[in-house]
C-alpha cells in the first residue's frame, strides 16, 4: 500500500472549516491518518480558541497530527512573553493586535478587550490571565518543517538555493517573493500555506494550500500519496494537477 499523508492549509481561526476538513480526512483515511498542519491557526476569524482546543484534543488523543509554526502563531506567542515581544518583519506600523492582523480577535476568544485605546502591556496582562498554559506550551512547541520522503512541509516556503538544514526562520515564516517566483527545482516539493490563493495550486515544485480560510474563504486539505496529489471534497479526491505556466 501507497504512503498516504493528509495537509491542512492555514486555519486562522476558522474553526467551523476545521471540523469540516478533518471529517473530509476522516471519511478518506479514518481516524488514523498522518495530518500535517501547516500553522497559522490564530487570528482573524472567531474561534481561535477552539481551534487550539481542537488541535490539542486531537494530540492528546494520540492522532498522527503534526503542527508546523506560522507567523501569527509566532506574533501570538511572543505576544505572550516576557518581555513582550513585537516581529521586526512586520511593518513599522502593523503589530498583533492590528486588526489587520487579528491578533485582536484572537484574544477575544479568550474573552479579551484588546479595542480602544488600552496600553499593550494591560493587554497582556488580562491575556496572561485568560490563555490557557496548555495553550501556551502548544504555541512554543510548534515545529518549523516536515519532511517526509519527497515532501517538505513548510508555513510559508523556502528560500530558493539555499540548503535546507540552512534555512532561516524568517524566511520560513515569512518568504513570499523569491520563492514564488522560482521555477526551477527545489530539492523536495514544498507544500506551504501563507499566501492565500483563489484555490489549491500546484506549481510544479511547490503545493499551495492557503485559500483563504482567514478572509472568510473555504479552508483546503490535501492528499499526497505515490506521488500524487489531490484536494479532498465532499464528493472525495480531487485530482490536483500541475498548472499550466
Amino acid at each position: 500500500m501507497p504512503s498516504t499523508l493528509y495537509a491542512i492549509g492555514d486555519i486562522h481561526g476558522q474553526k467551523a472549516e476545521l471540523d469540516r476538513v478533518l471529517d473530509l480526512i476522516q471519511t478518506d483515511g479514518g481516524t488514523g491518518a498522518e495530518v500535517v498542519f501547516l500553522g497559522d491557526y490564530t487570528d482573524r476569524g472567531p474561534d481561535s480558541r477552539a481551534v487550539i482546543d481542537t488541535l490539542i484534543d486531537g494530540r492528546d488523543a494520540g492522532r498522527n497530527w503534526t503542527f508546523l509554526r506560522g507567523n501569527h502563531d509566532r506574533m501570538f506567542d511572543w505576544f505572550m512573553s516576557d518581555p513582550l515581544r513585537h516581529d521586526p518583519y512586520m511593518m513599522v506600523e502593523l503589530y498583533w493586535l492590528h486588526p489587520r492582523l487579528g491578533g485582536d480577535t484572537t484574544l477575544a476568544s479568550y474573552g479579551v478587550d484588546a479595542g480602544g485605546r488600552r496600553r499593550e502591556q494591560d493587554v497582556q496582562a488580562d491575556a496572561l490571565a485568560a490563555v490557557p498554559a496548555s495553550h501556551l506550551s502548544f504555541l512554543r512547541d510548534l515545529r518549523m518543517t516536515h519532511v517526509r520522503g519527497d515532501l517538505m512541509f513548510v508555513h510559508a516556503g523556502i528560500r530558493p538555493g539555499v540548503a535546507i538544514k540552512d534555512q532561516t526562520e524568517e524566511d520560513l515564516l515569512w518568504i513570499r517573493k523569491e520563492f514564488h517566483d522560482y521555477t526551477g527545482p527545489h530539492p523536495k516539493l514544498i507544500v506551504h500555506g501563507h499566501t492565500p490563493v483563489d484555490a489549491a495550486t500546484h506549481y510544479g515544485n511547490r503545493v499551495n494550500l492557503d485559500t483563504g480560510a482567514g478572509y472568510g474563504k473555504p479552508l483546503t486539505a490535501a492528499v499526497f500519496e505515490d506521488g500524487k496529489v489531490w484536494t479532498l471534497t465532499s464528493e472525495g479526491r480531487v485530482p490536483l494537477d500541475v498548472s499550466p505556466a
